[in-house]
Parts: C-alpha cells; sequence; structure tokens
C-alpha cells in the first residue's frame, strides 16, 4: 500500500489514553514486574520490581514517556515511574504495535525536558497509518511486520522448565564479598587513535564497547564492568582484554572461577539495582561495593555456582552463546 493511501488519524480517536500512577522504585524491592520508565532502551524497562498490585498496569498496550522519549510496546502486565501514558486499542497487538511506535516516535522531536509530552497533547497528536474504508488497516500493519526480513535463530536446546529454586530460600551477598573492584582509567580523546583493543564507556549498548582504540589492554578478561556513571547501572561481562574508562568500576571473582554463564546470571541481577541510581544518585565504588545482591545458595549457605550456570545454559538459545 502506498503512503500516499494512507489516512490521517487523531490519538484520541484510536485508543484509550491514559496516565499511569507512578511507583517511587526507591521504596519498592526487588521482585518481577517490569519497571518502565522515561529510559529509550531496553524497551523503556529499566528494572523489575515487587509492588502493590493497585499500581500494576495491564500489558497489551503502548507506553510514552512525557519527554518524547520513543514509544514501546508492553505485552506483559508492568509499573511505571513518572509521566507515562498508556495507549490502548482492542486491535492491539505485538506486531501491529511495532508498526504504530515506530510511526509515534516520528513525533518525539517535538518534545524535551524543558516541553513535556502531556496526556492533553498526546491525545492531540495525529499520525497517518495505512487505512481501509476509512479506518486503521490493522490487518495490513501486522502483516508488514511479519514480512520483513530476519535470519530466524536456531537454538538446540529444548523448550523445557528448569527446576528453579525458590527465590524465598536465596541469600543475599554484598557485592565486595564476591568480587575484587578496580576503578578504570580515563583516555583522553586526542589518544582515541583506531586499533583494536575494545574501550568501554559508560553506555548501555554493544556490551559497553563504545570503539576500538590502539592502545594496550589495561585490564584482563573474564570480569563484569559495571556503570557507575553515564548509563548508571549497567552490567557486561568481558570475556577479552580490554580498557575501560574511569566511570567504569570493574569486578574480578573473588576466590571462585567466573564463566560467561554464571557472569549473564549475575549481571542479569545486578542491574535489577540500576532503578535506585541516576546521574543525580550514581553508584559510585563505595555504594556498589555493599549493595547487596540476592542468589541461589547451596546446603552450606554459600553461592550456587552450579545451579546458576545450568540455569543459563538450559535457556533457549543459550548453546548460541
Amino acid at each position: 500500500m502506498k503512503v500516499d493511501q494512507w489516512k490521517e488519524f487523531s490519538i484520541n480517536d484510536l485508543f484509550q489514553c491514559t496516565k499511569t500512577k507512578s511507583v517511587n522504585a526507591n521504596k519498592a524491592a526487588a521482585g518481577m514486574i517490569p519497571y518502565v520508565t522515561r529510559s529509550a532502551m531496553n524497551n523503556g524497562v529499566t528494572g523489575l520490581i515487587d509492588c502493590n498490585r493497585d499500581f500494576i498496569n495491564k500489558g497489551g498496550c503502548i507506553t510514552i514517556g512525557g519527554e518524547g522519549i520513543v514509544a514501546f510496546y508492553q505485552e506483559n502486565d508492568f509499573v511505571t515511574g513518572v509521566n507515562i501514558t498508556a495507549l490502548r486499542n482492542r486491535h492491539l497487538n505485538q506486531y501491529n504495535a511495532l508498526f504504530i511506535c515506530t510511526v509515534l516516535n516520528q513525533n518525539k522531536y517535538k518534545y524535551s525536558y524543558g516541553r513535556p509530552r502531556s496526556v492533553y497533547q498526546i491525545k492531540k497528536e495525529k499520525i497517518l497509518l495505512p487505512s481501509e474504508n476509512n479506518e486503521p488497516d490493522w490487518g495490513y500493519m501486522e502483516r508488514y511486520i511479519k514480512s520483513l526480513r530476519h535470519k530466524p535463530i536456531s537454538t538446540r536446546n529444548a523448550y523445557h522448565k528448569f527446576p528453579i529454586s525458590n527465590v524465598a530460600t536465596w541469600k543475599e551477598f554484598p557485592l565486595d564479598q564476591l568480587f575484587d573492584f578496580v576503578k578504570g582509567r580515563r583516555l583522553r580523546k586526542e589518544d582515541m587513535l583506531e586499533g583494536s583493543t575494545n574501550y568501554l564507556g559508560a553506555i548501555s549498548e554493544n556490551n559497553g564497547v563504545r570503539q576500538l582504540i590502539d592502545a594496550p589492554a589495561i585490564f584482563k578478561g573474564n570480569c563484569i564492568t559495571v556503570n557507575y556513571n553515564g548509563s548508571v547501572g549497567e552490567a557486561f561481562y568481558q570475556f577479552v582484554p580490554f580498557w575501560a574508562t574511569d566511570d567504569i568500576n570493574v569486578l574480578y571473582a573473588k576466590g571462585w572461577e567466573l564463566n560467561k554463564y554464571i557472569a549473564l546470571f549475575l549481571t542479569t541481577i545486578i542491574k535489577a539495582n540500576r532503578y535506585k541510581f541516576s546521574y543525580g544518585r550514581k553508584w559510585t565504588m563505595e555504594k556498589m561495593k555493599k549493595s547487596p545482591v540476592r542468589l541461589p545458595v547451596t546446603s552450606q549457605g554459600v553461592p550456587d555456582w552450579k545451579y546458576m550456570e545450568n540455569y543459563i545454559r538450559s535457556l533457549p538459545y543459550a548453546d548460541r552463546i
């Protein structure tokens, strides 16, 4: 269908637009409910928390942050931070929602922290969509997304449920009981010549690798890196030697053996703490050292590293790691 055949629709005519109840994540315990904020990354989810049932939003809707941050489709039930609007329509599904989110995101340039996107403004916005009989062509949008070319990822792992231990039996450990901490080192821009060494910045994508530089690595691999500044709380496993900026803390296993499977389990747990910190409340090394992580334990009460490894190995697509 040609774009010149699309029709303009008002958001208010298409969706029920509702401002969600906000949750103060600093006062919430860790849990399993996605916490959606105005982040532009990770589908807007900055952590998993537990909270009162009255604050939980039903999934199957689109969320938009107040400052024009990108629109996301939330498949599962979720809770939110401040200034999030939920858009609902009975025809919405994961496929046509991706189509609509892409269209909605074309308007984000109009908004910023100084000019927030209120529910009233969202309702007034108009978007162009494929139409049939003067109504949105939901089926066309779904078929279009499904038709996009992609290379399916295969896995030899069976889709079976790994025996999950009771989280209530897990035990908390401060990070400095598990890891030795080393602070990254700043490198001047004029010294960042193109090369082959991974240079890690305090970013949230590409495993933290900002660029490749012509300088010797200053850190050994087989460790976890955690941003205390920038994209605070992002954690990654580094398997090759690298250079990390001073906005990053480098964590090496203290008296136990780390591998990529255990590291993926741990980085997920570590990142569950990031909702507590921000640009205004940095996760400094001293705070990070004392931050507790809840882990499965053996009958002796020590971290069950084998369980963590086997859990990650059991997941679909883990054989592609």
